[in-house]
């Protein structure tokens, strides 16, 4: 199968049945940053970076909470199957390799398969928004150990992968979560005080959103 992913329809797919806050520790963001993780690390240990790219949208599309929910990596790869055909258009091996990465993305395993090696750092090399630094022994490859430097920095103080986000069809992420994400929309309901605009709700605490 060699037809080009749309992953802007691909992102709105997954975000129209996510469970989770879209800025959530497993949200957008987050999955953004798993995405430009694991493009550097591919580039370096030759995985797929065609898989690395939809590991980084499915290995957590899933999650029903923040917490522990054990099986959440396979739903997350049974979700991508139910979409074969229509907007995930891989082979069987290579989807295999996506499945299994997203199945077993929270197992700890260092040996695998490049790709699934690629995806697992990715995700490992983003402790840093939970308050961890990735233990170098830990992850598969020499290539994320290169990077804990540049990815650690960004994991722990949030960065916006805004050349993601804008691929993913999420230009203005603060304005899509305001408009499309339910759990803000409720947020901003609670909070707003009489009289006001949802405008005047935002400008109050928006760092918050």
């Amino acid at each position: 199968m060699s037809t080009e992913h749309n992953f802007e329809a691909i992102t709105k797919a997954i975000l129209d049945g996510y469970a989770l806050p879209w800025r959530g520790t497993h949200g957008v963001l987050h999955w953004a940053r798993v995405w430009t993780n694991g493009l550097r690390v591919a580039e370096v240990n030759g995985a797929d970076a065609e898989i690395v790219k939809l590991f980084a949208l499915f290995h957590d599309s899933r999650r029903e909470n923040e917490w522990t929910d054990p099986d959440h990596g396979e739903r997350g790869g049974d979700f991508a199957r139910e979409l074969r055909g229509t907007l995930v258009y891989l082979d069987d091996d290579r989807f295999e390799l996506l499945y299994e990465a997203c199945r077993l993305h929270t197992d700890g395993l260092t040996d695998g398969d490049p790709t699934e090696q690629a995806c697992w750092d990715a995700d490992r090399l983003d402790l840093g928004r939970v308050g961890m630094k990735p233990s170098p022994h830990l992850l598969c490859t020499n290539a994320a150990r290169k990077l804990i430097d540049w990815s650690h920095p960004r994991a722990e103080t949030g960065v916006q992968a805004k050349e993601v986000l804008e691929f993913w069809g999420l230009a203005d992420f603060s304005e899509a979560c305001f408009s499309s994400d339910p759990k803000v929309r409720e947020m901003i309901d609670a909070l707003k005080q009489k009289g006001e605009s949802d405008a005047d709700v935002i400008a109050r605490i928006g760092g918050k959103l």
